[in-house]
């Protein structure tokens, strides 16, 4: 019994049609070069790609005008509200190094900042001695899944922050909170809330990479214009501000933002305010 014979694969020949050798099967195009009244002409394909797709001109650029490029690409991080121009405010929470920020106002700002940091993919620690306060926000943040967790003061464990899963960690420990327990990590950001000003407020003004105020007293807004050297009209206005205002500053920069909470904010976080 002799052994039986298979078709051979067809060879690819680099042009653009199928060349088979011997024994080629029958569902093949025929190779150039045989005629056959019943063919239909061969498709012209690229191997594993399919057929040809359309051809335009490439788009070539001088080497010498490559740095003239530029992309309109904004400021990422967590939009914190308009600025005066009516343009967004942002601020970046999260980063490749440790962020501190002080934030000297209401929970209900704290709380906006929290959302909106789940809202671009952050997880939320906070440690407080006021759980309650945070429990109804934490429980409605991410729209069920455990984005933000409520720890009491002392009793925060490291968090395990990465470029995937950055953390924003929230402290509402009141007006002198005690050492922060965790390390300085990347893709980590520290939000330190102080309720008012009290005796510690220097070194911790001055241990800040930013600080958001709301409204201030005059004798709270004479700290902080010695610490972070604001200029004279820019202090005088903090005693002024509306609910909804910030300013937001570093001893280089200062910047006033008003705060525009959506609807479903003012639904769980109810309106803005500078006391609870």
């Amino acid at each position: 019994m002799s052994a039986p014979v298979y078709p051979q694969r067809p060879a690819w020949t680099g042009q653009d049609t199928w060349t088979a050798r011997p024994g080629r099967p029958s569902h093949l195009p025929t190779p150039e070069g045989e005629s056959s009244a019943s063919t239909a002409p061969a498709r012209r394909t690229h191997p594993g790609f399919g057929l040809r797709g359309p051809r335009a001109g490439r788009h070539l650029l001088p080497a010498e005008v490559v740095g003239e490029l530029g992309l309109p690409v904004g400021d990422d991080g967590v939009v914190i509200g308009v600025d005066p121009q009516n343009q967004p405010a942002v601020v970046s929470l999260l980063r490749p190094k440790p962020v501190d920020v002080l934030l000297v106002g209401s929970v209900w700002i704290a709380q906006l900042l929290a959302l909106r940091a789940v809202a671009v993919g952050a997880r939320v620690a906070v440690e407080t001695a006021r759980a309650p306060v945070w429990t109804q926000m934490a429980q409605a943040a991410g729209g069920g899944q455990q984005c933000v967790s409520v720890h009491d003061v002392r009793q925060i464990a490291p968090q395990g922050p990465s470029i995937s899963s950055p953390v924003l960690v929230m402290r509402d420990c009141g007006a002198q909170p005690p050492r922060n327990q965790l390390a300085p990590s990347p893709w980590q950001g520290v939000v330190t809330l102080l309720p008012f000003l009290g005796p510690r407020a220097p070194r911790l003004l001055n241990r800040a990479d930013l600080v958001g105020l709301q409204r201030l007293s005059p004798q709270e807004t004479e700290v902080v214009a010695r610490v972070m050297r604001l200029p004279r009209q820019v202090a005088a206005t903090l005693p002024t501000l509306s609910d909804n205002a910030m300013l937001w500053c570093t001893r280089n920069h200062q910047q006033f933002v008003l705060t525009e909470p959506t609807d479903a904010e003012t639904g769980l976080l109810g309106a803005p305010r500078r006391i609870d």
